[in-house]
């Protein structure tokens, strides 16, 4: 099992702002590492694949499964306070929430590959809630999926904190000050 502290999840459903969180810390100068599944909608979308959400949801798990592995074995040995857009137990809630029952490779992932047990996670925030080319949820499976991913975190063993629906630099400050005081 590799543990690294200095890694961070943030997770939470689509459209609660993860994304900005996220490129918030890159202008504060923190190494972070982007949501993998946006990248391969993208990429799939442009190649005319089908490992999509929308498609081959199987083969989109694993797509994000090993790229997400990637990022991890890419960060772990820096020294660097390092936050991920989502992490490996989210492909297994995602998993789990499509009704896909989870390879091996996912499940031995979620134990080997080990983020900082605190991970933030960011509520539905309808408000803020939007559609767009790659996130086609309903605003109803934005909170069903942050079901999944609290309960798949939680039985992981982390400790998940609740990041507040507040302004993208308050939000920042939560983060950072928890960091700081644990």
């Amino acid at each position: 099992m590799n543990k690294a502290t200095h890694l961070f999840a943030i997770t939470g459903g689509p459209g609660c702002g993860k994304t900005t969180i996220i490129e918030e810390l890159k202008k504060r100068g923190y190494n972070c590492v982007d949501e993998v599944a946006r990248e391969i909608i993208k990429e799939q979308v442009q190649s005319n694949g089908n490992a999509l959400p929308w498609a081959d949801k199987e083969k989109f798990t694993l797509l994000m499964l090993e790229h997400s592995i990637e990022t991890y074995i890419k960060n772990k040995d820096n020294a660097l306070i390092t936050f991920f857009d989502r992490g490996i137990p989210d492909t297994l809630a995602y998993a789990n929430l499509i009704g896909l029952k989870p390879p091996p490779e996912l499940t031995e992932a979620v134990k080997k590959y080990q983020y900082n047990p605190i991970v933030f996670i960011l509520p539905p925030w309808e408000e803020i809630y939007q559609t767009d080319t790659e996130r086609k949820q309903s605003f109803q499976e934005a909170i069903d999926t942050y079901k999944a991913i609290k309960n798949t975190y939680n039985g992981c063993g982390y400790q998940l904190i609740e990041v507040p629906k507040l302004g993208t630099k308050e939000r920042v400050d939560f983060i950072l000050s928890t960091i700081e005081n644990k």
